[in-house]
């Protein structure tokens, strides 16, 4: 396996890209011109005060910037979902088919469930004062 790059650039401009966000969008937060996160973009190492603010843009830690890799990225989608479709061909087209690997009516169920049991405890507790 290959050591995963320390380009916090690169790692700057997947998260941006993923999170559905331009750079004009991010340059805007920052107050800086989209010339400037471009150049941040394809630098190796990011001064760490400009980290922490544009992990604060993207709603993360800069510790969690550092830590990226798209490795984890579809780790984390091939274990969430299952591709129910037949046709592979490309991920927005088959993307619709996509299914929680959870019942949720399970879930819905759960959580309404110990509601139920806290209130029981509330009302359990009201009666002994």
């Amino acid at each position: 396996m290959a050591e995963p790059t320390l380009h916090i650039g690169r790692k700057i401009s997947k998260i941006r890209e993923l999170k559905g966000m331009k750079q004009e969008t991010l340059a805007s937060e920052l107050g800086i011109s989209q010339q400037a996160v471009s150049k941040i973009e394809q630098s190796a190492d990011v001064d760490g005060e400009a980290l922490e603010k544009i992990a604060k843009v993207l709603g993360l830690s800069s510790e969690a910037i550092k830590a990226f890799t798209e490795e984890a990225v579809f780790n984390i989608i091939s274990n969430t979902f299952h591709n129910t479709s037949s046709d592979n061909s490309t991920l927005i087209a088959s993307s619709l088919n996509y299914q929680p690997t959870f019942n949720t009516v399970e879930k819905i169920v759960e959580l309404y469930e110990r509601l139920l049991q806290a209130e029981r405890e509330k009302n359990e507790l009201l009666k002994g004062k």
